[in-house]
């Protein structure tokens, strides 16, 4: 495909106007003021009139078929709303439920902007059919968790993530990858996460944590194990592979000087850490400290929902107002932190911005509307005026999957009707 006439927001996040972008494949092979010589090598050419083209968005922490769960279980703090109501509900997912969940997200994902997501759920196989069936990227990790003390080598979750990481790891040309996980000091045991660590180490894997999302975790940790949940997987040794790191909102200064010394990813997920009233991540500190910083939605019983738009301007605004300064969070930081940072902490190195010699992660942006008119900075509009509905193309290595309401790999009318499906079945389980 051709782009022509289209404004740009390149890989500096600066604003081009009538520039002209060039796929081939799954990668970027022209960017230009002009028209390229030969054309027709492009196939399709795309009138970029009064649209915007950018990076797609990574989503860097998410539990994508939770879509089953939207809008069950609210008013509750992360203690009851876990224990009480969303794993009572999870137990009763199939792998078939599970399928079907996460083909709903991928689709709201698809139309709203996102290209990929860091994902840890259950039921790995179902997610991963669903994954490449769609065309979307994933980092797919389990959630490790042990309340039993049951050995390493024989946890449930961590032997399903072993033959995922053997069967899938890689495949789809890279689209899919299996992470490593733990889901959170307080649903493992010590032994486990030093098992984990070394595990991770000898395979260079990605590792995906909860850390520091509530105060009763960190009080819980400093009362089991004398030290923050940061000391604590630094102790474990986890923290010596690449980590990326949920929501972060109780941190103290060590906490912070420990994430930075270790090169891990912070995610914010500030519409979750709200909803639950867990707090509000100090990310401008964090970047002082020199912590990368990447945004994630969470899951939709905690959101509720997909829309990265809606989390980029509330990571916009929301320390500006606890700070009362309103540089605390540049657009151009927030835009960063969905794109790059999202991209650097899946490791995909040649996507989340729109270089000649990346891939085609792409999302057309349509200001022909009241909500995006006038645009002085096209980062300022994405960043505060747009949302999901604005998206008119997404399109991922290369291949549209969205455009203009119509999905091409997904059936969502059955998706809606199955997930629908699904919870009559597990409501009726439950009060039995």
């Amino acid at each position: 495909m051709l782009f022509k006439n289209i404004d740009l927001i390149d890989e500096h996040l600066q604003d081009l106007k009538d520039m002209y972008v060039g796929v081939e494949g799954d990668t970027i092979t022209y960017i230009g003021n002009q028209m390229p010589a030969d054309t027709a090598r492009y196939g399709r050419v795309y009138d970029g009139k009064n649209k915007i083209l950018m990076s797609g968005f990574y989503n860097a922490h998410g539990h994508t078929p939770m879509t089953l769960l939207r809008g069950y279980a609210e008013n509750h703090n992360l203690q009851d709303w876990l224990y009480h109501y969303i794993f009572p509900f999870e137990a009763k997912i199939t792998d078939a439920d599970c399928y079907w969940g996460c083909m709903l997200g991928i689709a709201e994902m698809m139309a709203s902007g996102t290209v990929s997501v860091s994902d840890m759920y259950g039921h790995m196989q179902a997610s991963i059919k669903a994954y490449i069936e769609s065309g979307f990227k994933v980092n797919l990790c389990n959630g490790l968790m042990d309340f039993d003390e049951t050995p390493f080598s024989q946890n449930r979750n961590h032997l399903e993530e072993c033959n995922c990481f053997k069967l899938y790891h890689g495949a789809e040309n890279g689209r899919i990858k299996i992470d490593k996980s733990c889901h959170s000091v307080y649903t493992s045991n010590r032994k486990t996460v030093e098992e984990l660590a070394i595990y991770a180490k000898q395979t260079d894997s990605i590792v995906q944590i909860h850390l520091s999302e509530t105060q009763t975790e960190v009080q819980e940790c400093l009362e089991k194990y004398g030290v923050t949940p940061v000391q604590y997987f630094q102790d474990t040794g986890l923290l010596d592979n690449f980590v990326v790191a949920a929501h972060c909102v109780w941190l103290n200064d060590q906490d912070m000087d420990i994430l930075a010394k270790n090169n891990v990813v912070a995610v914010h997920n500030c519409m979750s850490n709200l909803k639950l009233a867990s707090g509000v991540a100090d990310i401008p500190k964090m970047q002082e400290k020199g912590i990368r910083i990447a945004i994630g939605t969470d899951g939709c019983s905690s959101n509720n929902n997909l829309d990265m738009f809606e989390e980029i301007k509330l990571c916009a605004v929301l320390n500006k107002g606890v700070r009362l300064d309103p540089s605390a969070i540049t657009t151009k930081d927030a835009l960063a932190f969905a794109t790059q940072n999202g991209a650097f902490a899946q490791r995909r190195y040649d996507c989340g911005s729109v270089k000649v010699g990346n891939k085609a992660d792409l999302i057309v942006i349509d200001a022909d509307c009241p909500s995006m008119q006038p645009v002085y900075s096209a980062v300022n509009n994405v960043v505060y005026a747009a949302n999901g509905k604005n998206v008119e193309m997404t399109m991922i290595d290369g291949k549209i999957v969205y455009e203009k309401g119509r999905f091409f790999t997904i059936d969502v009318e059955r998706a809606i009707y199955e997930v629908n499906q699904a919870k009559r079945r597990i409501l009726g389980e439950l009060q039995k």
